[in-house]
């Protein structure tokens, strides 16, 4: 990122907020396609001339053809979505829209889940151990 003045991250993230903001109505409000359900906007990452904007979302069903169908409706509505954020945003570059399938809490479940087994598995050992030397 560009170190132009200490002002530009900062008005970087409130712009990517807003985006975030205005998205997550629009999909949800104004959108009709049959592909795209309940989606969340979970980040956005804006490139430092506004120029494109990665959209993460999330779904409540992640089974990979849910993901494949939302997504190609996404993509295929970026123009449409694009338009829309134009008439809410009055910024001089309006970035190209990119959707991506955020699976980091799919990923945090799974480590979660790995965790407490690891945990069940050394609270039993160490129970098994005690017994053993108590006996």
């Amino acid at each position: 990122m560009a170190k132009h003045s200490k002002s530009i991250p900062q008005r970087g993230l409130r712009v990517a907020d807003q985006i975030q903001k205005d998205l997550s109505e629009l999909i949800a409000f104004e959108l009709k396609d049959p592909r795209v359900g309940m989606v969340t906007i979970s980040e956005v990452k804006l490139t430092p001339d506004y120029a494109h904007a990665k959209i993460y979302f999330t779904l409540l069903k992640d089974s990979p053809e849910e993901v494949k169908q939302t997504l190609e409706g996404l993509s295929k509505a970026a123009g449409y979505l694009r338009n829309l954020l134009g008439k809410r945003l009055h910024i001089h570059t309006l970035p190209q829209l990119h959707f991506v399938h955020d699976t980091s809490t799919t990923r945090g479940l799974a480590m979660s889940a790995l965790i407490d087994q690891a945990n069940a598995t050394r609270a039993a050992d160490f129970g098994q151990d005690d017994n053993s030397d108590s006996e």
